[in-house]
């Protein structure tokens, strides 16, 4: 009987070649991208669940009263061995680490790499797999090196390589042999050693590099990144009071008055991160896909029924040779199961053929399907499954009621019923397609917003370079007359040294106030270490007194510039009144002088208000990390390679690896990028199914009133007014449409803006583009379905029945 279904359907499906095809694709289109995104979703939903003791594992955090004072994913340098020390039965193990960027060489090859300073507790606390070495022993000594499979093969050629050894620059100028005691399997997506921008694949000792010691014994030092393990059966909770009294013994007041630490489980914190922002581009993700997924299976459905209506005599001939309603049920259901399985084995190919394209957009990769059996076949027939017998239940249960007379007859008493179900799926169908639209066009007016605003800098033909680090006057000096050689060039304009760039990675914070007031009344701000010549390079406005000695004289010590937040946090009116004035820093012994005010500018993204900001000469503290250059924006290809001929012969053993401003935004603002990718590509095919959908209708509509065109034709219509016949309905459903997704789509982006401090205002100018738009898109289409039989003989439209 089964046998005889599946015959059955298949020859029916033959028979309507067109309609099976643009329903197999259409919901194949629906399921890829599903796929796709419940990869994605998966494999982040799976970051740090693979980690040793994973269950009692958590990440030691910190809430500032005041949030300039310190940074939520690190906490107090000795806090951690504290204790573990002083509460055994309560804490298992801790790792504590600092993150540094470092030259590291070997022979000829000098790369720029993410270190790891960390202790000696990593590989054997999370069981990270070792290709080779002990993980118990592997970073005791202090100039051992574990590194990655990946770093092993680059700078060896091979993985078998303990007891070789590698180069890394320290923070004085010299340099240092580390020999490799462990190389790690390239490990998967985690908050260990993934936690900073980018991910660590070098690991050393703590204080292991000259010119960088310390602070792990700083009980003042406030970034220390610390991760604990709880004894079994231990709860965040039990060591409240622990953490309390430590804090109370070796913190300072002023930390201890605005600081509380609390534990988040490291299973959590990949996607409480940020604010969440994992969480919510899981959500938005998800409900994207939701969506297309939904107007996907509509379509199916609704060209079902459509078709399906259409066999009502074919149901009477059945009923009267003796068939029961169940094998007719049985008959329709096979039908549309077959079709559900097609779409899914074919979306499995367009799985695996998009899987490339669509990891560099999400900037995570997608496991093939392969990797992913037996789920990656199991979920897909489930899926084609339920959409197989959702899509079959109408013709199903509904026509196979019919009576035998009524079917022979052709007649549908719930034809009315029929009619209103299409419009309302077509319907469904428009509201999300419109929705997605809109809320790709605000999302990516946003994005380009973040590009094309006035940051307060230029950063057209910016180009910055980390630099060797050598933290002493001598080594100052060294890299100044460096950047004096650099800045001779006749492809160069100018050329500064500073320890940060505008990339999002804060400077040093401290309490800022005017001399004679109580430190109490400071504002916090974040100050840059840079030279005299940065606002020049970058193009900042200075609006009173000088950048330190940027054109004239000789460096003048204890001298601040301030930018305007500052100043008017200070209570100074104009910047004018500003300059000459004394303050004091916390930390900083002396009086400084306010040397100049800068214009306010965006250091960090645009998430945040522009905030107090204060710059101090590099040769305050010896401590650097940058070149950034402005060239000649005549030929930047040409103006690159001289600076990098001319800085293998000043530099030859430091790494020259340069990011233009443009790009260094582009990793600022990565999160929007990836969700403005998604969502122009969920517009995409939202169209996409949306057009197969009503090609589908109107085809099938013109079929089924091929007689009715004719008699409309002899009765004197023109094709005019027949073509309006049929593009009425959708216009009529589409301005419903409008009317239902685009408030809901201007309160939901609406909500997404209020989190940049710096946004653009929604007006009426995308939604009318997406209406118009979209509007014309399915105007043509009906139009092209419906001309042909507008322009047919009517003697040929009626011969037909």
């Amino acid at each position: 009987m089964i046998q005889n279904y599946f015959k059955i359907a298949l020859r029916n499906l033959l028979k309507r070649k067109f309609h099976s095809l643009v329903m197999i694709f259409g919901l194949s289109v629906g399921m890829t991208f599903t796929f796709l995104i419940m990869s994605y979703v998966w494999g982040e939903l799976s970051v740090n669940r693979d980690l040793r003791n994973a269950d009692n594992q958590y990440i030691v955090r910190s809430r500032w009263k005041n949030p300039d004072m310190g940074t939520d994913i690190a906490t107090l340098g000795p806090l951690g061995a504290t204790l573990k020390a002083d509460y055994p039965n309560l804490v298992a193990n801790f790792y504590r680490y600092d993150g540094i960027t470092v030259a590291v060489s070997k022979g000829e090859k000098h790369f720029r790499e993410e270190v790891q300073t960390g202790d000696s507790t990593l590989l054997a606390m999370y069981g990270f797999p070792l290709l080779h070495g002990n993980a118990k022993t592997a970073l005791t000594q202090k100039s051992s090196v574990a590194i990655t499979e990946e770093k092993a093969l680059k700078y060896f050629g091979k993985t078998d390589v303990l007891g070789e050894t590698l180069t890394l620059h320290n923070f004085i100028g010299g340099k240092q042999q580390f020999q490799v005691t462990a190389v790690l399997r390239n490990p998967p997506n985690n908050s260990v050693n993934n936690l900073l921008p980018k991910p660590a694949e070098v690991f050393i000792p703590l204080s292991s590099l000259d010119g960088r010691k310390g602070a792990e014994d700083n009980w003042d030092f406030p970034y220390m990144i610390t991760y604990i393990e709880l004894q079994k059966g231990v709860s965040p909770k039990d060591l409240e009071k622990p953490v309390t009294q430590t804090l109370a013994t070796h913190a300072s007041a002023n930390t201890k008055a605005n600081l509380e630490v609390y534990l988040t489980p490291l299973k959590d914190y990949y996607q409480e991160a940020n604010n969440g922002l994992v969480r919510k581009m899981i959500y938005t993700l998800s409900g994207v896909t939701l969506f297309i997924l939904l107007m996907a299976i509509v379509n199916f459905v609704n060209i079902s029924i459509g078709k399906s209506s259409s066999r009502l005599k074919e149901i009477g001939v059945r009923k009267v040779l003796g068939s029961h309603k169940t094998q007719l049920v049985g008959q329709f259901l096979a039908e549309s199961i077959i079709l559900a399985l097609f779409a899914m084995f074919l979306s499995i190919i367009f799985y695996e053929i998009s899987r490339s394209a669509f990891s560099e957009i999400l900037g995570k990769p997608l496991p093939s399907s392969l990797t992913l059996f037996p789920y990656s076949l199991i979920m897909p027939l489930l899926s084609a499954f339920f959409i197989g017998v959702m899509a079959g239940i109408y013709p199903a249960f509904v026509l196979s009621g019919i009576s035998s007379i009524d079917s022979m007859k052709g007649k549908l008493k719930s034809i009315k019923e029929n009619v209103m179900l299409r419009r309302g799926l077509v319907a469904l169908q428009f509201v999300i397609a419109l929705f997605v639209f809109a809320g790709a066009m605000v999302i990516s007016r946003q994005v380009n917003y973040f590009f094309n605003k006035n940051l307060g800098y230029n950063k057209e033909s910016l180009v910055s370079i980390a630099v060797p680090r050598d933290w002493t006057p001598e080594g100052l000096s060294k890299m100044e007359a460096i950047r004096d050689q650099l800045s001779q060039l006749k492809e160069v304009s100018n050329v500064s040294l500073s320890y940060e760039i505008p990339n999002g990675n804060n400077g040093g914070h401290a309490g800022l106030y005017k001399s004679g007031q109580d430190s109490a009344q400071a504002i916090h701000t974040q100050f840059l270490s840079t030279d005299e010549k940065y606002a020049d390079t970058y193009q900042i406005k200075i609006l009173a007194g000088k950048f330190f000695n940027a054109r004239q004289g000789a460096h003048q010590p204890n001298r601040i510039v301030l930018n305007q937040a500052a100043t008017k946090a200070l209570g100074y009116l104009n910047p004018e009144d500003a300059v000459g004035q004394q303050v004091r820093v916390h930390n900083v012994p002396g009086l400084l002088t306010v040397d100049g005010v800068s214009a306010d500018f965006n250091f960090a993204s645009m998430h945040q208000v522009i905030k107090p900001l204060g710059f101090f000469h590099v040769k305050e503290g010896n401590a650097f990390r940058f070149l950034t250059f402005r060239l000649n924006p005549a030929n930047l290809g040409e103006s690159m390679a001289a600076v990098e001929n001319k800085w293998r012969q000043l530099m030859p053993d430091a790494p020259f690896e340069y990011a233009f401003m443009d790009d260094t935004l582009q990793k600022l603002y990565k999160s929007e990028m990836q969700l403005k990718k998604a969502s122009q590509i969920a517009t995409v095919l939202s169209v996409i199914i949306v057009l197969l959908g009503v090609l589908g209708m109107v085809s099938l509509s013109v079929a089924r009133r091929t007689r009715e065109l004719g008699i409309r034709k002899v009765l004197g219509s023109s094709e005019a007014a027949i073509i309006m016949l049929f593009l009425r309905e959708f216009l009529l459903v589409m301005v419903i449409a409008m009317l239902i997704s685009f408030p809901l789509a201007f309160l939901t982006m609406q909500r997404w803006l209020e989190t940049y401090a710096f946004r653009i205002k929604i007006n009426w100018e995308p939604f009318a583009m997406v209406g118009l738009g979209f509007c014309s898109i399915v105007t043509l289409l009906v139009c092209l379905q419906t001309t042909k039989a507008a322009l047919t003989n009517p003697v040929k439209s009626l011969r037909s029945e």
